[in-house]
């Protein structure tokens, strides 16, 4: 059964929660070569998100792509690091989870803000795609992007790279004013772009939104486009608290507001920023079974 399938056959799936909130925990966030140097911490994370009861794991290789690298001085091959990436994510999953190969941002602007053109994020995104692709991913989650244009050229990388499914979301800065991203685009912009490019699930993460927030976006996502929705809020808002970024929602107050995502017609529900296996367990527990 595919990915793809099993959400035909179940009301709710889900996800995983954050990797790099956890890694950060072990004095490893933004290191960038975690799947080689620390394997070990990598899979402990995996498996205790396995033993939560999710239906899929995301693969530690959120940013692997070779603009980002390149230009943030990771000495690592691209190659290398998403295999070990999947290979990592692959051993935790019992027989029944699938893998997802994560994706996101180069962590530059395209043309006229920045340097870059589409041209040159497809063939970054397309070569990423087709090294996960080929290491055995069950499908492609591309999140915590923040420009729609930058999002859709990777929904379109993975298309072409391969013939498995694409779940896109966008990171939101507020729930007003129609959802907007910082970039400006609203949530209807964002679903018909992504649903254009060939997403088959598009969806909301990361940003400045809690869960409750996050749910409003849903809704209008759901408005805009046919394609199933995804919901992975933060642990609540980040605060700074003596120089650190603290994500304090408790796992209960993390699934009442998963709850109001499902009822905004979230089909897809999982945890970023300061979701922990705990988050997870408690969603678990109120995911729709029939």
């Amino acid at each position: 059964m595919s990915f793809l399938q099993l959400l035909d056959s179940k009301p709710v799936l889900l996800l995983d929660g954050a990797m790099g909130t956890q890694l950060d925990k072990h004095g490893l966030m933004g290191t960038g070569r975690n799947n080689l140097d620390a394997p070990q911490t990598v899979s402990e994370i995996h498996q205790a998100y396995s033993q939560c009861g999710c239906n899929a794991l995301t693969t530690n290789t959120l940013t692997m792509n070779r603009i980002y690298l390149e230009t943030h001085n990771v000495d690592v091959s691209v190659q290398e690091v998403n295999r070990a990436g999947v290979e990592l994510a692959d051993r935790a999953a019992v027989c029944s989870q699938y893998v997802l190969g994560n994706m996101s941002s180069t962590g530059q602007l395209l043309e006229p803000y920045g340097t870059y053109t589409e041209a040159q994020f497809h063939e970054s995104f397309r070569e990423q795609a087709e090294i996960l692709a080929q290491a055995g991913v069950d499908g492609f989650i591309i999140e915590t992007v923040f420009d729609l244009r930058e999002a859709a050229c990777a929904v379109a990388a993975c298309k072409e790279a391969s013939s498995l499914p694409v779940l896109a979301s966008i990171a939101f800065a507020t729930e007003t004013k129609d959802g907007r991203t910082m970039m400006g685009d609203t949530a209807a912009q964002c679903a018909t772009r992504l649903t254009e490019a060939g997403a088959d699930v598009v969806g909301a993460n990361c940003g400045d939104l809690d869960p409750s927030q996050t749910a409003q976006v849903v809704a209008l996502l759901k408005q805009a486009t046919d394609r199933p929705i995804m919901a992975q809020p933060n642990a609540g808002k980040p605060q700074l608290i003596e120089g650190k970024t603290v994500f304090d929602m408790s796992p209960e107050q993390f699934a009442q507001g998963i709850g109001e995502c499902i009822g905004a017609g979230a089909r897809i529900v999982g945890g970023c920023c300061g979701t922990g296996p705990e988050h997870i367990q408690a969603v678990e527990k109120i995911i729709p079974r029939v």
